[in-house]
């Protein structure tokens, strides 16, 4: 199977907006750039994974993206997360994906394992492995093979109607349970995902980025206009 991850990244300083009561902006976007590291530093060097693909129309993300090894897709129009995540499965498939496995950016205790975990599951021509989050509601981990065979239904309840989804077409479902990957950070109480260390998530240490070069990166390739189109 040529497997290619997909994630779906809101603009930094606007996702997470139901935290707003708790943190500010720039500690809400902070926390955003992070989670966004974590997750690609967590699933780049797989070699279950042919390929990343980050989605976002933040220029920042895609720079972010770009700097750990993945692709990205510039998202344009009026932002849909099912629209966005269809048209990076039509870029996958244009690589020969033969299956995509969407991940959000928001999953602070997410390991290597547990990606390992839903690539193992994904067995026959045809099938659904899923995640749902720590409610039971949502998808935390969606991986379809082959790449279009089920249509994106994000949003609330979204976990049962893409299994409705697959059962209805007689796709094989197989639902994985990992708190690991059911403890998504979106409401002020999923901060105790972070394990008590929500000031070093959210803080933002300027001198650290630029002693990096990573600000000054970021910075060169959105001014060069280098994070358009697909790549």
């Amino acid at each position: 199977m040529t497997l290619w991850a997909i994630v779906p990244v809101k603009p930094l300083r606007r996702g997470k907006s139901r935290l707003s009561g708790v943190l500010s902006e720039s500690q809400r976007a902070a926390l955003n750039k992070k989670l966004l590291v974590h997750t690609l530093d967590t699933i780049t060097q797989l070699s279950e994974l042919e390929q990343v693909l980050v989605v976002s129309r933040d220029p920042e993300a895609l720079a972010i993206a770009r700097l750990h090894g993945a692709r990205t897709v510039l998202e344009d129009g009026t932002p849909h997360l099912n629209v966005a995540l269809t048209r990076a499965t039509v870029v996958a498939t244009m690589y020969s994906a033969t299956g995509v496995l969407v991940l959000p950016a928001d999953l602070p205790q997410m390991t290597a394992e547990d990606v390992c975990v839903m690539v193992e599951a994904a067995s026959g021509p045809s099938c659904m492995v899923i995640a749902p989050d720590h409610r039971q509601q949502g998808t935390n981990a969606l991986l379809i093979k082959p790449p279009g065979s089920l249509v994106y239904n994000f949003g609330e309840n979204s976990f049962y109607r893409h299994v409705n989804q697959a059962q209805s077409k007689g796709i094989s479902t197989k639902i994985i349970e990992l708190p690991s990957l059911a403890r998504d950070v979106d409401l002020p109480e999923d901060l105790s995902f972070l394990n008590g260390q929500l000031e070093d998530w959210t803080d933002v240490d300027d001198d650290e980025l630029n002693k990096s070069g990573h600000k000054g990166y970021y910075t060169e390739l959105i001014s060069n206009g280098s994070m358009g189109g697909e790549n």
